[in-house]
């Protein structure tokens, strides 16, 4: 009889609306659900992640006797933790202010990680951990992982190499304890970057406060196609109400253009100078953060309409497909899409740890179960 390979499982921490944990299911993973404080994130994760749930708990309280409890699975069967802890005191996005405690989670994260004993450990980070307090937080990072016994690898990615259309980098950690190394990210997956254009321009076009519920006409990209099977509705599309000054002020801004083009006497007072900038059409987005809706923030302006995005647009540019449907008041919403991360990177990083667990020798796998099946908590990975 054939010996069937046992589907790993992951848990993700600080899972917010679950795009994590949606790539790794992609993936081939099982996943066993997701941790995160923010009950508004966790209702949209158990929302369109059913039947799996979301413990709402602090990292820093919680436990693995808890863990086991609410998802009823013993620690020693979950092979893979995932997560990105908040750091946003390390963000390229406003002032980085190093002594923000949240900087400090990744230690909470790390003492579940050291209790668990997981076969892998991927952890999603801003772009500007890589480089915080010049590189020594990072290589904090590593070391305290390789004091318990892992071996970890970072990187610097940016998005758009693995079809999102987003420019956005990120700092990935990838640890493991023993057998093959991970092909870490393999080589970027797309020639030409999914843009704007490729992502959002079949959605319905909207006028300041407007809204829109149905589709006006076919999929105009393969990735539009790929974003709309299946869904019947458009949900979460819904520009803000902008005043008519600052509708105005869009219409002599061009398609990826900025300030510049304002007259000098509708100029805004204030705002960076990168602000009141439209994304650009025929290029991936920027970055998408929880300010999109506002053409004051950094080009966060639609390419051609005369509005911010909608929670729908940064969905979009998320990859999140269309069938996903955020929860919670508007300001809420926004802010869950923009921390979120895109489930097509996270598939992307879940296939090459999916690709490393199989190629593991069998007869190992075999005694690690067999281990863990008695209780021994020795280290359990490959």
């Amino acid at each position: 009889m054939a010996r069937v390979m046992h589907q790993p499982t992951t848990l993700d921490l600080f899972c917010g609306i679950g795009g994590l944990t949606i790539g790794l299911q992609r993936a081939g993973f099982c996943s066993v659900g997701g941790i995160d404080n923010w009950q508004d994130a966790a209702t949209t994760f158990e929302h369109n992640l059913k039947p799996l749930r979301c413990f709402v708990s602090d990292i820093e309280t919680t436990s693995v006797e808890n863990i086991e409890k609410f998802f009823g699975v013993k620690s020693k069967n979950i092979d893979i933790l995932v997560g990105g802890p908040p750091c946003q005191g390390f963000s390229t996005v406003g002032k980085r202010n190093l002594a923000d405690p949240r900087n400090e989670l990744w230690r909470h994260y790390f003492a579940l990680v050291e209790s668990i004993r997981p076969a892998y450990v991927v952890i999603e980070n801003v772009e500007g951990l890589w480089l915080a307090d010049g590189g020594k937080v990072k290589e904090t990072i590593i070391q305290a992982f390789q004091s318990a016994g892992y071996n970890m690898e970072c990187r610097l990615i940016r998005s758009a190499d693995y079809g999102v259309p987003q420019l956005r980098k990120r700092t990935i950690f990838l640890a493991w304890l023993h057998g093959r190394c991970p092909a870490f990210l393999p080589v970027p997956t797309c020639r030409k970057h999914t843009t704007v254009s490729d992502a959002i321009s079949d959605l319905p076009a909207l006028g300041s406060g407007e809204s829109a519920e149905e589709y006006e006409g076919p999929a105009k990209s393969k990735f539009q196609r790929e974003m709309r099977r299946g869904a019947k509705m458009i949900a979460n599309h819904e520009a803000a109400n902008h005043p008519p000054h600052l509708v105005e002020i869009l219409k002599y801004i061009p398609d990826g253009g900025n300030r510049l083009s304002i007259p000098d006497r509708l100029q805004p007072r204030s705002g960076f100078h990168n602000s009141y900038a439209r994304l650009s059409s025929t290029k991936p987005a920027v970055a998408v953060t929880s300010n999109m809706r506002k053409p004051s923030s950094a080009r966060a302006t639609h390419p051609t309409q005369h509005r911010g995005l909608t929670v729908r647009e940064g969905l979009r540019l998320q990859t999140f497909d269309d069938n996903f449907i955020v929860l919670g008041s508007r300001t809420s919403q926004y802010l869950q899409v923009g921390n979120a991360v895109p489930p097509l990177l996270a598939e992307t990083i879940g296939k090459a740890v999916m690709a490393a667990f199989q190629q593991n020798c069998p007869k190992e796998i075999e005694r690690i179960y067999r281990l863990r099946s008695i209780g021994d908590r020795q280290p359990t990975l490959f």
